[in-house]
């Protein structure tokens, strides 16, 4: 009963890690694919005259992925250093377990070994006062018969577990080794970063008049969008709401925190106000939506069932497409290709286009927006 207990706990134990072990491997991957992006786009941007803001945003967002790989690494090499403590507690008791019984075994068979002429069992037997004695001494010579063939079994059985505690040891040491010599890659790699994030600031600092002339030109860029989305959103909205529209409209609400992402990337550029990274004093200009940053060609996705509002050539941002859910819309930037006009329907998940690549930068710029008011998208996305 005891041992079934123990097996049942181990199982718990084991189903209890595995799920976290999984989780923490998703997220590392997830990190990994992001660095995996920012240094493509990083390397697109070298050289070009204009990449050093963009190339501090991105080199910035990277060392917080990179971070992130080395905490997911810390954790995963404390939770083997446990496992490690565990397995090492298990094997400390199988080996004292071990002893015990050998030594058991050993004064058992010596005792066999001296009383080893049949004639003297079987004088035991005969020398008996009666039936009845004679069978409880024929059962105990069965009794240590049998004893002595179990505890035999008993060791050979604790030796194979010793093994195998032993191999299962060896792997995790094994596992937490590679761990660690990755973490101290990743810890190299993060240096690098940091240092190139540094001699970015300083060659912003040289040149600081061309970089605020690049940003008063970038404002007017999204000043520009903004109203373009707030005329299209106005438009929109003064149609009179069908009950098709009001049904979207409660269904898109109901899925805060729900709706799946556009596309897969880390944001390089969240939703409000923002100022310079060197430059303190230095105000951005408000960001109604996300950045995005993607693999080149990857395509756009719509988050939710709708009906395309408007399809749009925009300076700066490309092709747009704006998606209307009831009295919500999400607004998709940075197009190269829609496929998709406005008065289609569309599903959640439908490829409404794929990102463009824009002066080294392939980025989606997303916005939601509830009415004519701009929301935080990523607190829609699950």
């Amino acid at each position: 009963m005891k041992k079934a207990v123990f097996i049942m706990l181990l199982l718990a134990l084991a189903s209890a890690w595995c799920p976290a072990q999984n989780a923490s491997q998703k997220k590392k991957a997830k990190l990994e694919r992001e660095i995996a992006i920012l240094d493509q786009q990083l390397k697109e941007n070298a050289g070009k005259v204009k990449s050093a803001n963009t190339a501090l945003k991105l080199t910035r967002k990277k060392i917080s992925a990179r971070k992130g790989l080395v905490a997911e690494s810390d954790a995963q090499i404390r939770t083997i250093d446990g496992r490690i403590r565990e397995k090492n507690r298990k094997l400390d008791s199988l080996e004292k377990r071990y002893t015990l019984i050998s030594d058991n075994y050993d004064k058992l068979v010596r005792s066999a070994y001296k009383n080893r002429d049949t004639r003297i069992w079987y004088m035991y037997l005969l020398s008996s006062e009666g039936l009845s004695q004679g069978l409880r001494r024929y059962g105990y010579l069965k009794e240590m018969a049998r004893g002595l063939n179990a505890q035999a079994l008993e060791i050979k059985d604790t030796r194979a577990k010793i093994e195998e505690e032993k191999a299962g040891l060896q792997k995790l040491r094994e596992e937490a080794s590679v761990l660690r010599n990755t973490r101290v890659v990743e810890l190299k790699h993060l240096e690098a970063d940091e240092s190139s994030s540094k001699q970015l600031i300083a060659n912003l600092n040289q040149d600081k008049a061309r970089y605020q002339k690049e940003l008063a030109a970038k404002k007017r860029q999204v000043e520009a969008l903004s109203r373009e989305v707030k005329g299209m959103v106005q438009k929109s909205s003064k149609k009179p709401k069908t009950a098709i529209d009001e049904k979207l409209d409660k269904e898109f609400a109901d899925n805060y925190g729900k709706l799946p992402w556009p596309a897969d990337g880390p944001v390089v550029d969240s939703f409000g106000k923002h100022y310079h990274p060197v430059y303190k004093n230095v105000e951005l200009p408000f960001n109604n939506g996300m950045n995005i940053a993607l693999a080149k060609d990857t395509a756009i996705k719509a988050v939710f069932d709708g009906v395309v509002a408007n399809v749009a050539m925009i300076p700066g941002y490309n092709q747009c497409v704006l998606v209307q859910h009831g009295g919500y819309f999400t607004f998709y930037c940075k197009l190269a290709s829609v496929n998709v006009k406005a008065g289609d329907k569309v599903k959640t998940g439908q490829v409404l286009g794929r990102v463009d690549t824009i002066a080294g930068e392939t980025q989606l710029h997303f916005e939601l927006w509830e009415g004519k008011t701009p929301r935080n998208p990523e607190l829609w996305l699950k």
